[in-house]
């Protein structure tokens, strides 16, 4: 992961998981905000394995208009994606910008202004300013959750590990691209994945019943893309659950719904279809991981009749972090993952809809930063 970017993120992807929270609250004012200051809200939603997940609250004592806040991580800790934010770090020096539409915050409100996923130290941040004041109280270090702690007596001897503590799964990783067109053909990121994940050196096996030709030669091509499919529809006959019956796999990258935004079905409804696809996974392998896109930005030509469709993605987009939020757990996580910010279909695509070379190698990196984080 990179500790030194920049980068403007609307909706952007988060890894979460049903532990307890923790937050920390911080007094301060600045010129955005009031006499009588306001409070930031720090708050560990979740934390595994050299990861966790924060979303920051910003409660304003007068009407914000427009924020900037700032703090310094304790070292080794980076941020590897964020959302509704403007974001950068340097070194362990971090800094958050509104986005424009989530700049006001009004007197007496407390409102969630951003996310983000980060590895290394989950402990609070040094120095929290708030549009270049610093958080009373933020002269200090603030200790680590648990700077000291209590060995947990065992009952029984432990048994001597292997020389390997971490099993590893048998075999190889076993991944499968879902979704429609964009997934199946022409879309062809999976190949441009493909080769990220091999040069990186992880075993993996790309699994399902589809398989379209994409370069380069040799690539693992196997997914389960059906061109115009609506995810409504292939979970309410039973045709995912079969398709994950077939070729069980241990990580989804599911990209899936475009279909559906154009055929005007709610958000909620196809959620809802998200969701019976992670409960027919976990019933079939309940440890498994579901890397869920923010979709791909539509901006179809004015001859196919769907001006609402750009509008109808950003609103199914929206939704997702909540959704993956509500649903994810420590053993099985689902990962929202942001096909949307730097996608541009004037340049990505050859029609408004399915990606291009380019498109491709776009969609193709941000799956891998996703799946880097699972596989490494």
């Amino acid at each position: 992961m990179r500790s030194d970017r920049t980068r403007r993120i609307l909706l952007v992807g988060a890894a979460v998981a049903a532990l307890g929270a923790g937050a920390l609250p911080v007094l301060g004012s600045g010129p955005a905000a009031a006499e009588d200051g306001c409070q930031v809200d720090y708050d560990i939603v979740n934390s595994w394995g050299g990861g966790f997940q924060a979303d920051v609250t910003l409660t304003a004592g007068e009407p914000v208009d427009g924020w900037d806040i700032t703090w310094e991580f304790p070292a080794g800790t980076t941020v590897s994606s964020a959302w509704n934010v403007d974001w950068s770090q340097s070194g362990t020096s971090f800094t958050g910008s509104d986005v424009g539409w989530n700049a006001a915050v009004g007197a007496g409100e407390s409102v969630r202004v951003f996310g983000f996923v980060g590895s290394g130290s989950a402990a609070a941040p040094e120095a929290i300013s708030v549009n270049g004041t610093l958080c009373d109280g933020q002269t200090g270090p603030s200790p680590d959750p648990t700077p000291t702690p209590t060995p947990t007596p065992t009952p029984t001897p432990t048994p001597t590990p292997t020389d390997d503590p971490t099993t590893p799964p048998d075999g190889p990783v076993r991944i499968m691209p879902l979704g429609d067109s964009i997934t199946g053909s022409p879309g062809c990121w999976r190949g441009n994945l493909w080769q990220h994940v091999t040069d990186a050196g992880y075993d993996v096996d790309f699994v399902g019943s589809q398989y379209a030709g994409c370069a380069p030669a040799g690539a693992d091509l196997d997914n389960e893309g059906h061109g115009g499919a609506l995810v409504t529809n292939v979970t309410a006959n039973g045709q995912s659950r079969a398709w994950l019956e077939q070729n069980t796999p241990d990580v989804v990258l599911l990209h899936f719904g475009t279909n559906d935004v154009w055929s005007n079905v709610p958000p909620g409804q196809i959620l809802d279809a998200y969701t019976s696809i992670v409960t027919d996974l976990r019933d079939l392998n309940p440890d498994a991981t579901v890397l869920v896109a923010q979709i791909i930005p539509l901006a179809p030509d004015a001859s196919f009749g769907c001006a609402d469709c750009p509008q109808r993605a950003v609103d199914l987009n929206a939704e997702i972090p909540g959704w993956a939020t509500s649903l994810s757990t420590e053993e099985s996580p689902i990962v929202v993952v942001d096909q949307w910010t730097g996608f541009d279909p004037a340049t990505d695509t050859d029609d408004g809809v399915h990606p291009n070379d380019s498109g491709n190698v776009k969609i193709a990196a941000r799956w891998f930063e996703a799946l880097d984080d699972v596989l490494g």
